[in-house]
């Protein structure tokens, strides 16, 4: 089975408006409410290309209803855990404004409510897959990525991790099967900035020297790099298309690149599948379904060698 966690859920209530004006009222030229959190979107996109699986994590108040009554409604199973105070968070994204947002708190997880979810992935099996994915809430200490992967070393679990800055880099002696930070994520953690393709490599490296089994990094506009467990360097530049919605595209490259993996063991089509899957969901108002994802690949395929 694979499970993902997101620690902060939300409703995405993601607008387009015309022409914005600071300080006058605006008025939405299109609106879509969507679960988000980037454990669910990894859920989604999962689902969509046919790999059924289980969302945990913690929802409170109408807006956790929703959020769960959603992600059912899709075809995930979903697991959170109540939380009695304050309310899941929305978050606003103003689609045509250069990916503009303005995301909201959460809710206070307290220790019982944490201890839940532990007892729950105490109950993950070896071959099963573990995405932890996205931000926590203030009330959690910011090594709690750490401890669960300390908690669930040596079962054999496949673990994925995307995250920034301490909660990433903490994981990191635990061997996760997969990292996936952005240039910009892996820049901050070393200090540097990183903006093609080859100036990625080194650092993907020292990621992996420092316990990683697979680094993968995502660039936007400018494509993707893979330092993978086979010893090998994948490079592969952005797929041509138009750039519709950003949101969940990051999460998308994790569930592509993980369908890939686990239906051919192979890094290079795992790669290919993670950069088809992330492109066609930033090619698409919302995450991509399989048949967007499939033409996208086909590019790839035939442009990448």
């Amino acid at each position: 089975m694979i499970y993902t966690v997101t620690f902060n859920p939300s409703l995405d209530y993601i607008v387009s408006v015309n022409n914005f004006q600071l300080g006058m009222t605006n008025r939405t030229a299109t609106e879509m409410m969507l679960p988000g959190g980037k454990g669910i979107n990894v859920s989604i996109v999962l689902k969509n290309l046919g790999l059924e699986n289980t969302a945990l994590g913690f929802a409170a108040g109408f807006t956790g209803d929703e959020i769960q009554r959603q992600v059912e409604e899709i075809g995930v199973t979903a697991r959170f855990i109540p939380v009695d105070e304050g309310i899941s968070r929305i978050n606003l994204k103003l689609q045509n404004i250069e990916g503009t947002e303005i995301n909201g708190q959460g809710p206070a997880i307290s220790k019982e409510k944490t201890q839940q979810l532990f007892e729950m992935l105490d109950q993950l099996q070896e071959g099963d897959v573990l995405v932890l994915a996205g931000s926590i809430p203030a009330s959690m200490p910011d090594d709690i990525y750490r401890n669960i992967l300390k908690r669930l070393d040596g079962k054999g679990i496949l673990i994925a991790v995307d995250a920034t800055g301490n909660l990433l880099v903490n994981v990191l002696e635990y061997h996760p099967f997969l990292v996936k930070p952005n240039n910009h994520e892996l820049g901050e953690i070393f200090g540097v900035e990183l903006k093609d393709r080859e100036s990625v490599i080194p650092y993907a490296k020292k990621m992996q020297e420092m316990g990683a089994t697979n680094v993968l990094v995502s660039m936007a506009g400018e494509g993707a790099v893979l330092a993978a467990a086979d010893g090998k360097v994948y490079l592969a530049p952005a797929p041509k298309g138009k750039l519709v919605n950003g949101v969940g595209a990051g999460d998308s490259m994790v569930a592509g690149f993980l369908t890939g993996w686990l239906k051919r063991q192979d890094y290079r089509e795992a790669f290919h599948m993670g950069i088809a899957t992330g492109s066609a969901s930033a090619f698409s108002e919302y995450l991509a379904g399989r048949e967007q994802v499939e033409d996208v690949y086909r590019q790839v395929n035939s442009e990448v060698r």
